[in-house]
């Protein structure tokens, strides 16, 4: 099977980068042919036998280049043609869609049928809902001035967004991304797709709010990679350390809950706490007397950092799809704490493997932390349940998508 992946960043970026280098390198080892098309980049580390990319777009540059970004953001005549040139040279039987809004544009998804009436051969055409642009321009559900979760344009009143300033708290951003969903919603260009794979429940139930959408959507909680020899031993019962702190670990910033987190925190001196991270929250955090930031952590450093804490907290405050940090944290034995929002609390078993609480609010927080803490009995229960739950291997993940969604 001849599989094209697109995404707009083909260099690590985020957790959409780290989905698609996976997924296509698990596929090419299943025996299946895959290329790549998105921008053109310093960094990029995958692409396609063309050789053919679309112009680099920095929305944070100057430059002349940038006046032309508004008309490039609704839709890429680069990205359409250059899409058909590499469908024309690969010839897929599957164009596996992911983030393409603003910098390639939903003209990639034109690309595709238009290849499949000139050829008269039928792609299957895949999108991954990363996030919530399908119906919300901002992709957040959240209203970035207040900070407040939003569900305005979920029926398609796109000119919330410019009203609330949705897209970096700008009126004239905001009012190109309310053009942009509008136009794809009046030309139904979504409901071109075959199958949308959701990686929550609760990411299923805000796209099939849309009619167009809604006979498309299939749940497939996201794959976690894992060192297979350190998870063993934790199964094996190899000793944890002793939980000597409570652990966050991701971007800091006021989406992710971490000033609500830190408000806990300091209520809470005589508990230790572990950051690791980066974000515009840095210097708050290092200003927290019983806060120590690691900085940006991964691999074995950040296994270790996991699997040493006695419970790791997950504060959010916008929906999260499926993040991987809530997963990680339970694959290593350690319990967690997360927010009650989107995707997240589908990812714990409350009261065997971790607990809930509501997202945004620091006494609840507070309470639950200090709870968890001085009771490192039930602490000890939540990790050992944690050892026997299991999330999709990329193996099994990519075998499922085979199956049930290529196919």
């Amino acid at each position: 099977m001849k599989v094209l992946i697109v995404n707009k960043f083909l260099h690590p970026n985020g957790g959409s980068e780290t989905y698609i280098f996976n997924l296509g390198r698990q596929l090419q080892k299943m025996g299946h042919e895959v290329q790549y098309f998105g921008m053109e980049h310093e960094g990029r580390v995958v692409g396609n036998h063309a050789g053919i990319y679309t112009t680099d777009m920095d929305f944070h540059a100057g430059g002349m280049r940038r006046l032309s970004y508004p008309f490039r953001i609704v839709y890429s005549g680069e990205a359409k043609r250059k899409m058909r040139r590499v469908l024309e040279d690969f010839g897929p039987d599957v164009v596996h869609l992911n983030n393409i809004n603003f910098q390639l544009t939903p003209s990639v998804i034109y690309a595709v049928r238009a290849y499949e009436k000139k050829h008269g051969r039928k792609i299957r055409l895949v999108y991954t809902a990363h996030d919530y642009q399908w119906i919300c321009p901002n992709h957040m559900m959240r209203i970035p001035a207040t900070g407040g979760i939003c569900f305005a344009c979920r029926g398609g009143d796109y000119g919330q967004c410019a009203r609330n300033r949705c897209i970096h708290n700008s009126r004239v951003k905001s009012l190109l991304g309310a053009i942009e969903a509008k136009y794809y919603a009046k030309r139904r260009t979504y409901g071109m797709v075959d199958v949308i794979v959701c990686p929550s429940e609760f990411m299923k139930k805000q796209l099939d709010t849309d009619p167009v959408l809604a006979d498309k959507t299939v749940v497939m909680h996201n794959f976690i990679e894992t060192d297979a020899e350190a998870h063993t031993g934790a199964e094996s019962g190899e000793e944890r350390a002793a939980g000597g702190y409570v652990l966050y670990f991701g971007r800091f910033s006021e989406e992710k809950g971490t000033r609500t987190l830190l408000e806990a925190c300091r209520a809470l001196p005589e508990i230790p706490f572990v950051f690791a991270g980066t974000g515009p929250l840095e210097a708050e955090a290092e200003r927290a007397d019983n806060v120590e930031n690691r900085g940006f952590v991964t691999g074995e450093e950040l296994r270790r950092l996991i699997a040493g804490a006695r419970f790791s907290v997950y504060p959010s405050e916008w929906y999260e799809n499926c993040p991987f940090s809530v997963m990680e944290s339970q694959m290593y034995g350690t319990p967690v704490l997360v927010s009650d929002l989107g995707g997240a609390p589908e990812l714990v078993r409350a009261g065997e493997t971790g607990e809930l609480f509501r997202g945004g609010d620091a006494q609840e927080l507070t309470e639950h932390i200090l709870s968890l803490w001085n009771d490192p009995e039930r602490c000890r229960r939540y990790s050992e349940n944690c050892r026997h739950i299991n999330f999709d291997t990329v193996e099994e993940y990519c075998d499922k998508i085979v199956r049930k969604v290529y196919t």
